[in-house]
Order: C-alpha cells, then sequence, then structure tokens
C-alpha cells in the first residue's frame, strides 16, 4: 500500500495513534517516539554548552501538518510553534491544493554571499581592479578553510565588488559568493572572510572592518507554486483570495500582516528543524522590500480555466548539516520526519508550506473571517487556563463555543458551574 500524508481525521487520533502513523511512514526508532512522547529535546548539560546563563529550556508545542505533496512526494510536515489553528490551515490547504497537483518547488544552489568591508581607500578604481585581477587568489585562499565543503561540490565561487556611498564617506564592499551545499552557511562564510581580509588590504592599500555573512540571500531562493481547483475551493473563495491579495499589493500595512502569515508557516517548520529562523525573517522581509517597497512575498491570479494560482518566491537559507541539528535531538527527527536529502529540498518544504500557510489565511479572511477557527482552537487554552482537569476541557470548550463567548471569565464560570453541577 502506498504511502501517504493525506490523511483524513488526523487531529482526531489521539497522540498515540499519530505517533504510530509516523514512525511506519518515516521509520521512526523506538528512541525517537520516545523522545517526542516525554519532549526530551534538550538536556540541561547540552543546552548549558550552547548559550549562556542558562536556568532552563523552553518548550513549544510540536505538531505535524498532514496532506502535502509536494514535487510528487509525500510528506508529513514537522511544525514547532504556540499558535492556535497554524497547523491546521496548512493542513487544509495542502489538502485542497492536491486537485491540483500538490505544490511544485524548485530551490537554486545553496549560494550565500560574505560581506567584507574596506574603508581608507585613496584609490578606489585602482582597488576595484586589483581586487579582480587577484580574484582566482583570493577565491583559492577562502576555500583552503574548508575542503571538506569542496570535497561535497561546495566552496567559494566568485568575487563582486561593490561602491558604497555612506555616512563616513566612500567604501569598497567585497562580496564573496560561495556554495555552502547543505549547510546554513554562517560559520563557513565567516571563517572565509576573515581568512582573505589581510590579504585584501595589502592588494587595496586600506582597512579591512566588517568580515560577515549577509542574510539577504538574493543568490539562494527557492520558488513553489500551487494550483486551487476552481470546482474545489469554489469562485467565492478565489475571488475573495485574489480581493485579498490585490489589498496585501497596494499597501504596505497590509502586505506586513500577509507576509507574517506566510512566516508563521515557515518559521514553525525552522523551529522544529533548529533552523536559524531569524536569518530567514530578516532575509525574507528585506527581500520583500528590494523594489523599494514592501511587497507580499506571494502573488495570485486565475488560469484560463479560472483556477487560482498561487506562486510564492523569497531567500530561504537553511541547512541540515551543522549548528544546532547536530545537538538538537527533536530536530534531528524533525528532519527525518520529513526525510529530505539536501538543504535545497529543505528549503523547497519549508517555501510550499508558507504559501499554503498563507493561501489558508487568505480564504478564511475572505470568508468567514480569521478568528472563528482560531478562537475556537484559543477557547481550548483558555479551559486549560482555568485549570480545568482534562477530561473537563472539552466540555468547557464545548459551551463556551456554542454561547459564543470565548473569555477566560466565561471559561472559568462554566467551569464552576460543571464542578458544582457535579460536584467535583
Amino acid at each position: 500500500m502506498e504511502k501517504t500524508s493525506d490523511i483524513s481525521g488526523f487531529y482526531n487520533l489521539s497522540i498515540e495513534e499519530r505517533l504510530k502513523i509516523l514512525k511506519d511512514f518515516c521509520n521512526l526508532t523506538d528512541d525517537d517516539i520516545n523522545l517526542l512522547k516525554n519532549a526530551g529535546a534538550l538536556s540541561l548539560d547540552i543546552a548549558n554548552r550552547m548559550i549562556e546563563n542558562v536556568i532552563g529550556v523552553q518548550h513549544l508545542p510540536f505538531g505535524i501538518a498532514t496532506h502535502f505533496l509536494i514535487n510528487g512526494k509525500e510528506y508529513f510536515i514537522p511544525m514547532a510553534i504556540e499558535e492556535p489553528s497554524v497547523v491546521a490551515a496548512a493542513s487544509y490547504a495542502a489538502k485542497l491544493a492536491r486537485a491540483g497537483g500538490g505544490f511544485i518547488a524548485k530551490a537554486s544552489d545553496s549560494l550565500m554571499i560574505g560581506q567584507i568591508q574596506i574603508i581608507n581607500i585613496k584609490d578606489i578604481e585602482n582597488a576595484k581592479k586589483k581586487i579582480i585581477e587577484k580574484k582566482e587568489e583570493l577565491i583559492k585562499m577562502a576555500n583552503e578553510t574548508n575542503p571538506t565543503l569542496i570535497s561535497y561540490g561546495g566552496g567559494a565561487k566568485d568575487i563582486e565588488v561593490r561602491e558604497l556611498e555612506t555616512i563616513r564617506g566612500k567604501m569598497l564592499i567585497l562580496h564573496l559568493i560561495v556554495n555552502v551545499a547543505d549547510a546554513m552557511g554562517a560559520n563557513i562564510i565567516n571563517t572565509m572572510c576573515e581568512a582573505i581580509a589581510k590579504r585584501i588590504e595589502e592588494l587595496v592599500e586600506g582597512k579591512v572592518r566588517l568580515r560577515i555573512i549577509s542574510n539577504l540571500a538574493t543568490k539562494r531562493i527557492v520558488r513553489a507554486k500551487a494550483v486551487w481547483k476552481k470546482e474545489v475551493v469554489g469562485e467565492e473563495v478565489i475571488e475573495g483570495v485574489l480581493d485579498a491579495y490585490a489589498f496585501a499589493l497596494a499597501d504596505e500595512y497590509r502586505a506586513t500582516t500577509h507576509n507574517k502569515g506566510i512566516m508563521n508557516g515557515i518559521d514553525a517548520v525552522a523551529l522544529a528543524c533548529a533552523q536559524d529562523w531569524r536569518a530567514i525573517e530578516a532575509g525574507a522581509h528585506a527581500y520583500a522590500s528590494l523594489s523599494g517597497r514592501y511587497l507580499p512575498l506571494t502573488k495570485y491570479r486565475k488560469d484560463e480555466e479560472g483556477n487560482l494560482v498561487g506562486e510564492i518566491e523569497l531567500p530561504l537559507q537553511v541547512g541540515i548539516v551543522g549548528g544546532a541539528t547536530r545537538t538538537n535531538e527533536i530536530a534531528k527527527i524533525a528532519l527525518k520526519i520529513l526525510g529530505v536529502s539536501s538543504a535545497k529540498e529543505l528549503a523547497e518544504v519549508m517555501a510550499s508550506v508558507g504559501l499554503a500557510q498563507n493561501f489558508a489565511a487568505l480564504r478564511a479572511l475572505a470568508t468567514e473571517g480569521i478568528q472563528r477557527g482560531h478562537m475556537e482552537l484559543h477557547a481550548r487554552n483558555l479551559a486549560i487556563m482555568t485549570g480545568a482537569k482534562l477530561n473537563l476541557v472539552d466540555k468547557v470548550v464545548e459551551i463556551m463555543i456554542k454561547e459564543g463567548n470565548i473569555s477566560f471569565e466565561n471559561a472559568k464560570r462554566i467551569l464552576s458551574e460543571i464542578q458544582k453541577s457535579k460536584n467535583v
């Protein structure tokens, strides 16, 4: 029987039943399952070696989005997030997209940019000429810092030079272009930039200041596309999504929230897989502003048949080797659940999730409103906050929704009345 992530009612299954499906689909071990069940993501001992002044470990709910078909491959999507409705929304959007073939995604090579800032140059034009003349020498020096990367086909590939007018005078900015393969790339880039800094100073008779990766990864772009069939989602939904997109395209205030919805999905996968979500966020929002205006990262249109076509394009600097992916056991399991074999594949998955999340949000906003599903899930959090025992939480939620009053005060009142009636 062919394995599929297109499982209806996954939400209604018990945690044990969900784990059983994942174990079979993703070939998880008993140790993997036990780690997930016991929330053993990070020991205090390991945490204390990762950052400073450790006093504990913060946990987030770890969920699974279903129904994802990306480039013809079935995926369960691990998502770590505290916000209700995000996992459900992504799953629903992916389910609706399957009729149109799911998601088609393509990531470019893993090219990252390292920046070297050069100041106090007397002859800018001559300095630029010398750097270009010695480009191969500088690339060779950079690559000598990481022979392992070279063996995998990565390494420094090119050098670009920019002249920059600043409030401190003219500067020369050297861009070292590096294929970081399956790594995120920050440590690789920074090491290479520092390795060639002294030689650059000798060449240009200037002073090198910053030697650091740029998180605006314009050479590491991923694109994803999906078609939502009109007979599946309905013409009213399509028109509503198009109107919502037009709003975001014309208005920066709306575009900001539009893109936040995209990052709800991308960041949740990033957190589950121990990616540098701050770098991802910074790069995505900067990319949205490259035109001089802040624009939505997705586009929507109707095809000739009247179906809704959604597309996303953004930089994604992700890795499946190095960093916290080596130390966080839950992140290792998340990558195992995804079954990705490269950083490019991980980027394609994350872009598809971002597009799904965005479609789901626009669909909800343009029809019944965002609060309906969100508040129903929020009601569960409120019920738990009252201190209700697990066997009473569902009843409190049911009554709150029926009354149309989802608030902490109402949850407390309902719980008190239930307890009095049952004398508990």
